[in-house]
């Protein structure tokens, strides 16, 4: 996928215009990439046009309309959309009681590196994360982090033939896995990749 230029953004009138539409649709679009992995976790596989949304969305709040600020929103937001050999993730911890967020977060220091993705008939990928950034500690982890699963010639092609996907996490404080990712999630991910 290619990256988002200034071109591809609408400007603060005509998204105000066009938002809700925009909203809606980005919406609908991500239900099938949103991939819950056992009850407090969730990965979100981002896209171009999910980036959009989010650069849009930034955009908007800060009221950036200068060149500069827009050039620095595609810098950051840019890196989350998949190159071709790879998907890319937003993973989220969510637990709705502050206190137990917080027991959890430094109960599972180090998650980020468990989580993985598998083609069918092929070994684990486990993810590459928060490139841009260190989002734990020693003492605890972040709620959210940035992931990348980068993947083999062979198994992009598996994945182009219908291959089915599990995802899962194996940290010692966390064990989940989902064994088969819907059909609409593996179409979704299969369009990803070149």
């Amino acid at each position: 996928m290619t990256h988002l230029t200034p071109a591809d953004l609408y400007s603060l009138e005509r998204y105000a215009e066009i938002r809700p539409e925009f909203r809606a649709s980005v919406m609908e679009h991500k239900k099938v990439r949103k991939v819950p992995v056992g009850p407090n976790a969730t990965l979100y596989f981002e896209d171009r046009l999910t980036i959009q949304y989010q650069i849009q969305e930034m955009l908007r709040i800060e009221r950036i309309f200068e060149r500069e600020g827009i050039e620095d929103e595609l810098s950051a937001y840019n890196p989350l959309i998949p190159d071709g050999s790879n998907w890319k993730a937003t993973f989220m911890l969510e637990y709705g009681d502050i206190e137990e967020r917080k027991r959890r977060l430094a109960e599972l220091v180090g998650i980020e590196d468990t989580i993985w993705v598998r083609v069918m008939g092929f070994d684990k990928v486990f993810a590459i994360a928060n490139e841009d950034l260190e989002r734990s500690t020693d003492e605890k982890t972040s709620s959210v982090h940035f992931l990348r699963f980068e993947l083999t010639p062979d198994m992009v092609e598996a994945v182009k033939e219908g291959a089915e996907i599990a995802v899962g996490i194996d940290h010692e404080g966390y064990r989940h896995e989902v064994p088969v990712v819907p059909k609409a999630t593996r179409e979704a991910l299969a369009a990803d990749l070149a």
